[in-house]
């Protein structure tokens, strides 16, 4: 695996319907899907000939969700450090032949993510904040922030950026790897709700995509509102409930 400790290589829907999700992704992100030819059932999405993330069908009673991969130097090792730190392995490390080595691991406020070695020496270019149909910013939304940060920043080397004030919310502290943005914790705005990540992917003009969206069945949850640095955003679910996000420049 080429990507440094630490980045994200991968995004992997869990849903009801991967038929129905398939083509809704497909035509609001210009994915194309296919099969993965070592893991039966598994959709891998694409585009233009880059691996974006896969889909497959979530097990009995988990709910629809979108989960990111952050590539490590060490699955086993990785993992037995985030319960060592009170965090939880879902999944004990294991081989995906021609793939790599993964864990499902959570951190001790409860949110979900894999760690992976890819087999590949080639770099996932599946984070590319700039490219259309590929993921652009990953969020976290924490019970605690300060603890998220400390967490997430000892476990993959990520460091603080700046704090962006959010009124009574508190701040949106913006992530970085490798000096480079990618990602930001922030509490999270419904007590009720847990900790979780949530993905934004790239649109072109976020205006006809959160038309596009709204009338292949998603639910709007937020925006589209502009972002600092002209941006706008949408936060939906999709038709079978996953919560996704996108990000787009007006239009």
């Amino acid at each position: 695996m080429a990507n440094t400790h630490g980045s994200f290589i991968w995004y992997e829907l869990l849903t009801s319907d991967p038929d129905a999700a398939g083509r809704f992704y497909a035509d609001l992100l210009g994915w194309t899907t296919g099969s993965h030819d070592s893991t039966p059932g598994y959709t891998v999405f694409s585009r233009d000939e880059a691996g974006i993330g896969g889909m497959m069908r979530a097990p009995e009673g988990v709910r629809p969700c979108w989960l990111g991969y952050v590539g490590v130097d060490d699955v086993d090792a990785a993992a037995a450090a985030f319960a060592e730190a009170g965090g939880a392995v879902h999944m004990p490390p294991r081989d995906l032949p021609g793939v790599g080595r993964i864990a499902m691991v959570a951190d001790p406020q409860g949110a979900p993510l894999y760690l992976m070695r890819g087999a590949s020496d080639r770099s996932s270019t599946a984070f590319s904040p700039d490219a259309v149909g590929h993921c652009a910013w990953n969020e976290l939304s924490a019970a605690s922030l300060d603890a998220a940060v400390e967490f997430h920043a000892s476990h993959f080397g990520w460091q603080r950026g700046e704090v962006m004030p959010m009124g009574p919310a508190g701040g949106y502290q913006l992530m970085l790897h490798e000096g480079t943005a990618f990602g930001a914790i922030m509490p999270r705005q419904v007590e009720a709700m847990p900790p979780m990540w949530t993905y934004y992917f790239r649109v072109a003009a976020i205006g006809e995509a959160e038309r596009r969206a709204r009338q292949a069945g998603a639910a709007i949850l937020h925006g589209p509102v502009e972002v600092p640095g002209g941006d706008h955003i949408v936060i939906a679910t999709d038709p079978q409930g996953a919560l996704f996000a996108l990000v787009g420049k007006p239009g």
